[in-house]
């Protein structure tokens, strides 16, 4: 018969497995995030399904500290400050809402990367700490906040169901009074290493580095890399001819929500950068595009969230001339923000007021304005510009006008405050971008199933290549240039819903299969690339690059390859779709002017970590996170057991001490009858 080892602690304690803690952030002056005691807080759960419940946690119940079970419709700010001022609460663990707070819901700031934009005192001062327009009115700044107790997210509903079974078996009070023991207990554990600020821990990991052997690092840097690619080859490692122009497309690939890795990003983040990716494609398959006088740089910034990690770094490499193009090539700026949620069929388009006073600039503008408007006629979407007096909303944009007055158009659905109600949130999903399948269909059909979002992404994505293609010096006509829909559905299932699917894994190289999770997110982390990057790199050298017939070996290696032009070109051995006979995959060679460039902020380059021009975000370092539940019995009984144990021991002792002592007498040897002495 098989045996079956059972461990105590299995027998004690129920895992909790699909979990997401709150972790800690540092920047240049605070920490925020959560964090539990080095040995993990422990307390009684009570469920809190509506605001009354909480009385019983803050005063009336009789055994704190308590671990709150929180409906996610009550995780908002008021509930929080409560919770935040009382020494009667270990812990939270708070149940996704299903459906999404109709109230909206986000742990952003109102004023997204306050600070680091363009407006200051000395530019634009009228326009600054969104004194104008508040983009984000429903952004609480919970993610901001600083929480001296474990906060994490039930992913799993029937995990959730299994605590509440268990707080209904054990801790529902009767008539008033508090229930008997057992009772159901909550540990969670997610100790920070880092504290106070970037400052601190980076001054800590410095000094660890310089004396100890094993240095132990307490905090790393959120870093990654921008991906970006132009329209005709340029050589990626020389320097660009000064007086070649180049329009620069971009778009963010992060997002970010309260929960460590929890960020769907589905409008903040993903609707754009698909958009992005549909119209390089639309605009690659341009019959005549060869023959266009200005180049296009199509660029995807990583860590935008997080005060503009991704462009702050890349216009320091262009001012550092450590990038191929220096900021005076760059002719006019076309940025993609939040596009899904369009009011009608409206876009709106934004500009800067304070560079347009510049007659030039103004010019310029007026230019891409025009040629914006006039791309959308017969497409089902109207381009709109704001009112004069608006400032830009939080875009990557922002940090090049920082260092030069460049003419751009930042695109977007909302006229002045976000149409997004869930930026930065957990329920920033395809369902806030109105995604919807039909009922029974396989992942495969769901993966090529036109919806409705991917038509009308598509349809921004044709717009903004068609002016692209007229903003370049084009001058045949445009309605040749068309983004296709089912790429646009096939990416949204991609970044959104299923990475592992049949199209992302013929694109990528096949020692990269391990990076397609299910559920997609868009954190930018501390560990780089992540899987977005990636993902982002391979389909836009997919949808852009040209399939060329070279070897693996000579894929591989293409510098050995005289005519693979190494310095213009990146070349990727990706897997290939399943040959439709068997199991095995058709490999090929991509050729593409993909490129990655750091996006790691150069507060950390230049050791400026308190600095206030770029970004300072680091990530504490943790040893473990876990959650449990198991029954805790009365503080007496655990006395009495203590003392009973107390007791036997003092017993086993004084025996001990007694037989030792006795010893000579009760084990001593008895004499051999045989020996008889005379």
């Amino acid at each position: 018969g098989s045996c079956q080892g059972n461990s105590v602690e299995r027998k004690i304690y129920i895992p909790l497995n699909k979990t997401a803690p709150c972790v800690r952030l540092l920047n240049a002056t605070h920490q925020i995030g959560c964090q539990s005691s080095i040995s993990g807080d422990t307390g009684v759960i009570h469920v809190v399904e509506k605001e009354e419940d909480l009385s019983w946690v803050l005063a009336d119940g009789p055994h704190p500290p308590y671990m709150v079970l929180l409906d996610g419709n009550l995780f908002n700010r008021k509930v929080m400050e409560q919770l935040k001022g009382t020494s009667r609460v270990s812990g939270l663990a708070v149940s996704v809402a299903k459906p999404s707070p109709p109230q909206g819901f986000s742990p952003g700031l109102k004023c997204p990367n306050d600070g680091f934009g363009v407006y200051s005192k000395d530019y634009g001062p009228q326009y600054a700490h969104c004194n104008r327009t508040v983009w984000n009115p429903v952004g609480s700044g919970l993610s901001y906040e600083d929480f001296d107790f474990p906060i994490f997210l039930l992913e799993d509903a029937n995990e959730t169901q299994v605590i509440k079974q268990c707080y209904q078996d054990h801790n529902v009070p009767a008539d008033g009074a508090g229930p008997e023991y057992p009772l159901c207990a909550m540990q969670l554990f997610s100790h920070m290493h880092a504290v106070t600020s970037t400052v601190t821990c980076m001054r800590r990991n410095s000094i660890q580095n310089t004396f100890s052997i094993n240095p132990e690092t307490v905090c790393d840097p959120l870093l990654d890399y921008n991906v970006w690619s132009t329209l005709h080859p340029i050589n990626s490692s020389g320097k660009v001819d000064p007086e070649k122009e180049f329009i620069l497309v971009a778009t963010r690939i992060d997002s970010h929500s309260f929960f460590w890795n929890i960020a769907p990003g589905a409008e903040s983040a993903v609707s754009s950068f698909v958009t992005h990716l549909a119209a390089a494609e639309a605009l690659h398959k341009a019959s005549d595009v060869h023959l266009l006088q200005r180049n296009i740089m199509f660029t995807f910034f990583q860590g935008e969230t997080f005060d503009y990690i991704g462009s702050s770094r890349m216009v320091y490499d262009m001012e550092k001339d450590k990038f191929p193009l220096r900021l005076e090539n760059i002719h006019s700026f076309v940025e993609l923000n939040q596009v899904a949620l369009r009011n009608g069929s409206v876009l709106w388009m934004h500009t800067d007021p304070v560079s347009r006073m510049n007659e030039s600039v103004q010019t310029q503008v007026r230019n891409l304005l025009d040629i914006l408007s006039n791309s959308s006629m017969g497409a089902n979407v109207t381009l709109q510009e704001v009112e004069f007096s608006q400032p830009l909303p939080p875009s990557s944009f922002q940090r090049f006008l920082r260092a030069r007055h460049i003419p751009g158009v930042v695109l977007t659905d909302h006229q002045a405050a976000f149409q997004n109600r869930y930026y930065q949130s957990m329920y920033d999903t395809p369902e806030n971008i109105r995604m919807q399948y039909p009922e029974g269909l396989s992942p495969e059909e769901t993966l090529e199933f036109v919806t409705d979002t991917a038509k009308s992404l598509a349809e921004v994505a044709t717009v903004v290549a068609r002016a692209l293609y007229r903003l370049a010096g084009g001058a045949n006509d445009t309605s040749a240039i068309q983004a296709d829909p089912k790429t646009v559905t096939r990416m949204l299932y991609g970044f959104l819903i299923k990475m592992n699917n049949s199209w992302f894994q013929s694109i990528i190289k096949p020692d990269l299969k391990g990076i397609l999770g299910d559920v997609p997110q868009h954190y930018v982390a501390v560990s780089s690339p992540v899987n977005t990057t990636y993902l982002v790199q391979y389909v836009l050298a997919n949808l852009t690059g040209t399939v060329v017939n070279l070897t693996k070996e000579e894929c591989l290696n293409p510098d050995k390859t005289p005519s693979a032009e190494k310095e213009m070109y990146d070349y990727a051995w990706v897997q290939g779709s399943l040959d439709p006979n068997s199991t095995s995959r058709v490999p090929y060679c991509v050729r593409s002017t993909v490129h990655l460039s750091k996006a790691l902020s150069p507060a950390f380059e230049l050791r400026q970590w308190g600095s206030t021009e770029y970004s300072t975000w680091t990530e504490s370092r943790w040893k473990e996170i876990r959650a449990r539940i198991f029954l805790v019995a009365s503080k007496e009984l655990e006395i009495i057991t203590l003392v009973v144990g107390i007791a036997i021991l003092v017993f086993s002792l004084i025996a001990t001490h007694f037989i030792n002592a006795k010893a000579d007498v009760l084990f001593s040897i008895p004499r051999d009858p045989g020996a008889v002495a005379y």
